[in-house]
């Protein structure tokens, strides 16, 4: 399946097969694929909490009201990320570059970070969306199908994950196998509703 196929392919799928174990070989693909998703300065600040345990699944489930595909997916992924990763060891971000690379880029790390909370909280949602979108464009390409989600009780996932202060969660991806068709497109707006030129 080629990129373009992909993206229009992909839907929210809440029905999954519960039965289905996804195979090892695949989750690891899936997820060795997510890292390879843009991250400002090459923080990677994204972190994948791959829930399996059926206890955990199940109280995640009812912090996310009841919604099936929680419990149901054959893999449940938490987006969150470190906001504050932009200060820890930067050099290893950029360990592989040429020397003088790494002596321009290491410090503007630091200068655009330090002191803007309301960035470093920014930079890991975008982070963790694209992150997501990887997962999700990965998982069709594989043959799986998926539902972003942010239905779900933040503080008290963050509870249940035992989230550190520094992080933050941004969203839930939910893949499996389908057992149900989604609902059909309610509608795309047409592309002059959306694309401005220049300026609004």
């Amino acid at each position: 399946m080629n990129v373009i196929d992909a993206i229009k392919s992909r839907r929210a799928v809440k029905n999954f097969d519960k039965d289905h174990v996804m195979p090892e070989n695949i989750e690891q693909k899936l997820l060795s694929t997510a890292i390879y998703s843009p991250t400002a300065f090459n923080i990677q600040n994204w972190r994948f909490v791959v829930v399996k345990d059926k206890k955990l699944l199940a109280e995640l489930r009812e912090a996310a009201w009841g919604q099936a595909q929680v419990t149901e997916c054959s893999l449940l992924v938490i987006l969150c990320a470190d906001t504050n990763s932009w200060q820890r060891d930067p050099q290893r971000y950029w360990k592989n570059a040429p020397k003088d690379v790494q002596d321009f880029i290491v410090p503007a790390i630091n200068n655009y970070y330090s002191g803007r909370q309301e960035v470093q909280r920014d930079e890991c949602l975008r982070s963790c969306g694209m992150a997501a979108q990887t997962l999700m464009l990965t998982a069709q390409e594989l043959g799986y199908d998926s539902c972003p989600m942010d239905g779900f009780d933040f503080d008290k996932v963050g509870e249940l994950i035992n989230l550190p202060d520094d992080h933050v969660i941004a969203m839930f991806v939910a893949i499996g196998k389908k057992i149900k068709e989604p609902w059909p497109r309610g509608g795309q707006l047409d592309i002059n509703q959306v694309v401005i030129e220049n300026s609004f």
